[in-house]
């Protein structure tokens, strides 16, 4: 005969399962929605530019959109950038160190712009996109890479690839 303590500590253990199981099955509900963010890729110019190092800055704006009913946020965007075709660096975008309510909230049918400081080094490979870019003139820019959207409950690998010019 099964004692009145085992049969409560086999219930406590079956109900604390199906409540941990729920969760899991409520979290994952949401990652369709986060699939419908959007991520785009606004504008790249040039910060500055080292001439002695041949180094130069340039500004990334992504514009992140959120087309679903869930309040989302964006913890990291690593990327390559490409300009004419050719690769020029990695970049990322990152706030993972801060926590969830500290980084820019992305609202329910709203956008937000992020902005992420790119390091160009010229060398060998790339010498006639960074004169270009230095130069100011025009310059195809394409960007490859993935974004982690977050919600309170779960989150998402999207991956992307854009143009811009």
């Amino acid at each position: 005969m099964v004692s009145k303590g085992k049969i409560v500590i086999i219930a406590c253990f079956a109900g604390l399962g199906v409540m941990m199981l729920y969760f899991l099955l409520y979290a994952n509900s949401f990652q369709p929605e986060l699939q419908r963010v959007q991520i785009g890729l606004v504008s790249i110019k040039v910060l500055d530019v080292d001439k002695i190092d041949k180094r130069a800055h340039l500004e990334v704006k992504w514009t992140i959109t959120n087309p679903t009913t869930v309040t989302t946020t964006i913890s990291t965007i690593y990327y390559e950038l490409y300009a004419n075709g050719n690769k020029i660096g990695e970049g990322h975008y990152t706030v993972e160190d801060i926590p969830m309510a500290g980084r820019p909230a992305l609202f329910p049918s709203g956008n937000v712009t992020l902005v992420d400081k790119f390091e160009l080094v010229n060398t060998d490979k790339i010498t006639n996109e960074y004169d270009a870019i230095t130069a100011g003139q025009a310059v195809k820019y394409e960007a490859k890479g993935q974004a982690t959207v977050e919600s309170a409950w779960t989150l998402i690998t999207k991956d992307f690839d854009l143009t811009l010019g």
